[in-house]
């Protein structure tokens, strides 16, 4: 993916603090959003599928067993648990729907679950299909292929100079490897980091000029939400004018990714959202996050409708894993979905997280992925050491 601006003019850009700059620079960013991907959106949903007691020593993760934090604890979902979330995502206007696991790898028993779970979101759903297990070999990513996967999510986290303070049990070339798993498979890529973990400006540069030269279909971009109890849980949110700073400049390195804001975006940017989303975004990951609550979708859409972003759904979602709602861009008619049902109304329930969906034969009702309500959330007896000899912070 070839940048519009140098590594140089990057960390220029970097140390603007004016306000009147960054809009500036935010407009740019607007233009490049604009001129490859018109009015488009493409706006995603996640389920967390499988959580809690993850081996692994990530800096900012509270299921890590290295974290003194409670830990949101629950087994692989059933199949049929996996179609109901996506169903509910599918009501909620979303035109892609992740299934996240923790870990860095799935059991048999697991993985199998988390296919039959993909091909009954193929076959009964509208939505395009992502999945996010941590490390694969080429061989898992066919198998994912074959179930109706079509983009396989994998971060690096973040600068390969500073990737040592936020993990040491998983190496970055290990995470190098499995996106070339995934790109041997013919499947798409979704790769991005977090920022504010304590990396430099220049460090943000290193990153995005990294993913850059992975060239990914998708980078989803996290602010930190610092959790207590974790390694990077004492840090102070990102300043919103920095953030959204960042993610124009982020936009510039990589104009031809599809760009979407995801964790922490609630808690670091506040009434900055809408200014985000000029900043470059094609999407967000609408609604919940896996252990954290995001936004009501409805406000999701509407931050988008208001710079004239189409955020419909087509008939043949699920044919092109690129955006495909641009207006004009395809014939025949949008699907069949009742606005009100899209803004959230619910038949017979008072629960703010559950909608009702569509399904032959009548309605369904289902609930949005919510992990205040559906994760059972532990206090762990004992602590190992942090590999790194880090303390874990409040």
């Amino acid at each position: 993916m070839a940048p519009l601006i140098t590594r140089a003019e990057a960390l220029r850009l970097g140390e603007i603090e004016d306000h009147a700059q960054v809009e500036a620079l935010v407009q740019r960013a607007w233009e490049v959003r604009v001129e490859r991907f018109a009015d488009s959106t493409d706006m995603c949903s996640l389920v967390n599928a499988k959580s809690g007691g993850c081996a692994e020593d990530c800096g900012f993760c509270a299921q890590s067993r290295f974290a003194e934090a409670e830990t949101p604890m629950h087994a692989m979902m059933e199949p049929e648990q996996v179609l109901e979330h996506a169903r509910a995502a599918e009501a909620a206007g979303a035109h892609r729907f992740c299934m996240v696991t923790q870990g860095q790898g799935l059991s048999r028993r697991d993985f199998e679950k988390l296919l039959q779970g993909a091909r009954l979101v193929t076959e009964h759903t509208n939505l395009k299909r992502c999945a996010s297990i941590g490390h694969m070999s080429a061989a898992r990513a066919t198998a994912l292929k074959d179930a109706g996967v079509q983009r396989v999510h994998h971060n690096v986290e973040t600068a390969s100079s500073y990737y040592d303070e936020v993990s040491t049990t998983v190496r970055y070339e290990g995470r190098l490897r499995t996106i070339q798993a995934v790109r041997e498979a013919d499947l798409e890529t979704c790769v991005g980091g977090i920022l504010n973990l304590g990396e430099t400006r220049a460090q943000r540069v290193e990153m995005a000029f990294e993913l850059a030269a992975i060239n990914p279909t998708s980078v989803p971009i996290n602010l930190l939400n610092p959790r207590p109890g974790t390694k990077f849980g004492d840090r102070e949110l990102i300043e919103p004018w920095e953030a959204v700073k960042w993610i124009a400049i982020f936009r510039l390195i990589l104009p031809e990714a599809l760009f979407r804001l995801c964790g922490g975006r609630v808690e670091n940017l506040g009434e900055l959202q809408p200014l985000a989303v000029k900043a470059g975004l094609n999407g967000v990951m609408m609604g919940n996050f896996l252990t954290t609550l995001g936004a009501e979708p409805a406000e999701d859409r509407a931050m988008f409708e208001q710079h004239g972003l189409n955020v419909a759904r087509q008939p043949d979602n699920a044919a092109n894993p690129r955006p495909d709602n641009r207006s004009e861009w395809l014939s025949g008619e949008t699907p069949d979905v009742i606005d009100e049902l899209l803004d959230g109304a619910a038949t017979g329930s008072t629960e703010p997280s559950r909608a009702t969906a569509p399904a032959p034969g009548g309605g369904l009702d289902v609930r949005l992925w919510d992990p205040s309500t559906q994760l059972r959330f532990r206090a762990k007896r004992s602590v190992p050491r942090r590999p790194d000899a880090a303390p874990n912070r409040r």
